[in-house]
């Protein structure tokens, strides 16, 4: 396959969003229309590499797809996308949801449509090129590419606080985003220091020997980024007014995308490149992820705005994904990209419902809705769908990834799981609060209002079929997301010998970190390290450890380029050359 496809990917929604703006000073409906057209060719365009690599997907060792061109070569900077079957679930669901974002956003709004829609695409490319960069100049690029379109969506086309909730959310994600800036030129001269090759590129920087206090600084860096995107705990607290000051186009990138490529990061990115350091910091991230889940479905609850409840039950799912990125086992990781996906059509569709009843009745308040299925039953049967998909119903891809995040986490912490079981339980109470509070009861709007077009039908039809789908056939979705996730898992870490906080003697792996990375507190006052658990089996797809469980015998470590695919020698090469 034609690897310049992924360029496309990125190219083809901000060319329509550029098309849109342009077309849209004369018409509206010109806008309308070839953003759309942008949005399906797009989804053309992930479909062809999903169905495409079906078969090369189970086997590969490494991204099955890449583009590289150099850019800035003095700075060992490329052009470099690439494409495995983690990052190919997130350009489907990206593609998909972008598609939605602009059917949804059809009638809802009426000034600078044109420009309106390339805030979309725009903000679509941009998530596509954080999903698909390998070269960490070019992923940080995009990160911040996201941040420009999502402001004006906010700012322009929001609601009553449109400009404060713009404002929040940006200063929050420009601060992070440059933590995360410093700290990837902290690992680009580190590792430039260490071997004589400046580079940027992923997977060259994986196993750069870095001392554990300064991994964990660097750490620190990427994770304040993937974490105020995430949201974690307490870093969260701009998701609650941009949801809720946002177009429903807005809300619905927001909760189905832009989270989304915070667990993405700490996946992909963060872990990989500093194993030793998050094995130290695993578990109060863990517990912070656990806070989350408790604290999000508990101010879900309280909450007498429709589109702040769904945002604070966001903070509570994307709780899980640090829980299973603390454990770092297969299944756990696993069930955090199938929490991921669920969680962004479900929340994505609740978001576009909120639209749909703001436009219908101008509120979004509890105190003013009420006994909406007597009016609008198919709206609210579409309603009750996705609140079942959000509270974990069996059948529905929610309950998918929280089984298997809990199922994997359970021999890492136990504890944290019991209290990720409680949050399920308090997320579920909110929930169904929703329904009773907007759709049951007395009807408190005497106005006839109409049900649901054609065209809300086909957006939302679309995301239930997805629901259904990661509920009811997980199986293709966990092939393709397995052996990206088995690689990173399985990896042998070697330790930085100059460094005296390490103890040489000891060789651990990501898999034993993952085990051990939740010290006892012993009387004493010493903190000792629990006995690495089993592997947990990884939902049918077992990972053979042997020739990790030989290396760690034997003292041996795997040169950090075996998980990516990429010799680590090629780029020392390249650097004497």
């Amino acid at each position: 396959m034609n690897p310049q496809i992924l360029t496309a990917l990125i190219a083809v929604p901000l060319t329509g969003g550029g098309l849109a703006m342009l077309l849209g000073r004369k018409s509206p409906d010109a806008a309308r229309w070839v953003s759309l057209v942008a949005a399906l060719l797009t989804v053309v365009l992930a479909a062809s590499l999903w169905f495409g690599f079906q078969e090369t997907l189970p086997a590969a060792q490494g991204p099955v797809l890449e583009q590289r061109i150099s850019w800035i070569p003095r700075y060992g900077i490329e052009f470099h996308l690439a494409l495995d079957g983690l990052n190919l679930l997130f350009v489907v669901l990206t593609a998909c949801l972008g598609t939605v974002a602009v059917l949804i956003s059809w009638r809802e709004v009426t000034r600078a449509v044109g420009a309106h829609y390339l805030c979309i695409m725009a903000t679509v490319a941009g998530i596509m090129g954080v999903f698909l960069a390998y070269d960490l100049f070019l992923f940080y690029f995009f990160w911040e590419l996201m941040l420009v379109p999502m402001y004006f969506l906010i700012g322009v086309w929001g609601h009553e606080r449109r400009v404060a909730a713009a404002i929040k959310f940006t200063i929050f994600t420009m601060v992070s985003g440059l933590l995360l800036l410093v700290a990837i030129l902290a690992l680009y001269y580190a590792h430039g220091s260490a071997t004589g090759n400046y580079t940027m590129d992923y997977t060259r920087l994986l196993g750069t020997q870095i001392g554990l206090s300064t991994a964990r600084w660097l750490f620190l860096g990427f994770v304040a980024a993937f974490a105020v995107k995430l949201p974690l705990f307490p870093l969260h607290t701009w998701l609650p007014d941009a949801h809720t000051e946002a177009p429903t186009a807005g809300s619905i990138l927001l909760a189905g995308l832009l989270l989304k490529t915070g667990g993405y990061g700490l996946i992909r990115f963060a872990v990989p490149l500093f194993p030793d350091a998050a094995a130290s910091l695993a578990a109060p991230l863990a517990a912070l992820g656990v806070v989350g889940i408790i604290y999000g479905a508990i101010l879900a609850y309280s909450q007498s705005d429709l589109k702040r409840m769904v945002a604070y039950s966001s903070v509570s799912h994307m709780g899980f994904v640090m829980l299973a990125v603390a454990a770092w086992q297969l299944t756990a990781l696993q069930g955090a990209v199938m929490q991921m996906l669920a969680h962004g059509v479900a929340t994505g569709a609740m978001f576009a419902i909120a639209g749909m009843i703001q436009e219908r009745l101008h509120t979004r308040d509890f105190s003013e809705l009420g006994g909406l299925w007597s009016k609008v039953p198919k709206l609210s049967a579409f309603a009750l769908l996705f609140v079942l998909a959000s509270v974990g119903l069996p059948g529905l891809g929610n309950f998918v990834g929280e089984f298997l995040v809990l199922l994997g986490s359970f021999p890492v912490t136990p504890l944290l799981v019991a209290g990720g079981v409680l949050g399920i339980v308090l997320g579920t109470i909110a929930m169904l609060a929703l329904m009773q509070r907007a759709f049951y009861g007395p009807s408190r709007n005497a106005d006839a209002i109409a049900d649901l077009s054609p065209r809300e039908i086909l957006a939302l039809g679309i995301l239930a079929v997805a629901a259904f789908a990661l509920g009811l056939l997980p199986q293709p979705f966990l092939r393709a997301a397995e052996p990206s996730l088995a690689g990173v898992v399985s990896q042998n870490i070697p330790f930085n010998p100059a460094d005296p906080e390490i103890d040489v003697d000891v060789q651990r792996t990501a898999g034993v970190n993952s085990a051990g990375a939740f010290p006892q507190l012993q009387p004493d006052g010493h903190d000792e390290a629990v006995p690495p658990a089993e592997p947990v089996p990884s939902a049918g797809f077992p990972l053979d450890l042997t020739d990790e469980k030989a290396a760690t015998a034997t003292g041996r470590s795997t040169d950090s380029a075996d998980v990516a695919g990429a010799p680590s020698q090629a780029g020392n090469e390249e650097g004497e050359s």
